[in-house]
């Protein structure tokens, strides 16, 4: 496949042409312009580049990258799972964290936060410990 064809192939997909159209007009086999499609992200029915409602192309949070949003998905908001995981590895304060519990340890009596544990009876595995078996001296 030389480049000119890949080119003719982006542009056609980002039109909305069918896979079997982009074969007819580039006469590639049908198998050879899907999986080109899939390697290179233009998968499924009507690919254009979508404008958000300000009126100007959606890029990538992380690099800046234009992205290319398909009809009837999620919206895309990185362009790849390497842009993703640096946006969020770089903006932790972003995570809604929406199970935060708060509860009063049932051993020492002081208040506590746990996240994602909505059972939690001790705000350290010492109380637990000393809750359970107690504190006896044990000297020999």
């Amino acid at each position: 496949m030389t480049d000119k064809q890949k080119e003719t192939i982006k542009a056609l997909r980002r039109e909305g042409f069918s896979y079997g159209k982009v074969s007819e007009k580039t006469g590639l086999k049908y198998e050879a312009v899907k999986s080109f499609c899939r390697r290179n992200g233009l998968i499924g029915r009507g690919i254009k580049q979508v404008e958000d409602i300000n009126g100007r192309y959606e890029f990538c949070l992380n690099c800046g990258t234009a992205l290319i949003q398909q009809r009837h998905k999620k919206r895309r908001v990185f362009c790849c799972d390497d842009c993703r995981v640096k946006w969020w590895a770089e903006h932790p304060e972003m995570i809604k964290k929406k199970a935060i519990y708060s509860f009063t340890c049932a051993n020492c009596g002081k208040p506590f936060t746990a996240y994602g544990d909505s059972d939690r009876k001790y705000c350290s595995h010492e109380c637990y410990i000393e809750k359970r078996f107690g504190t006896e001296d044990v000297s020999i």
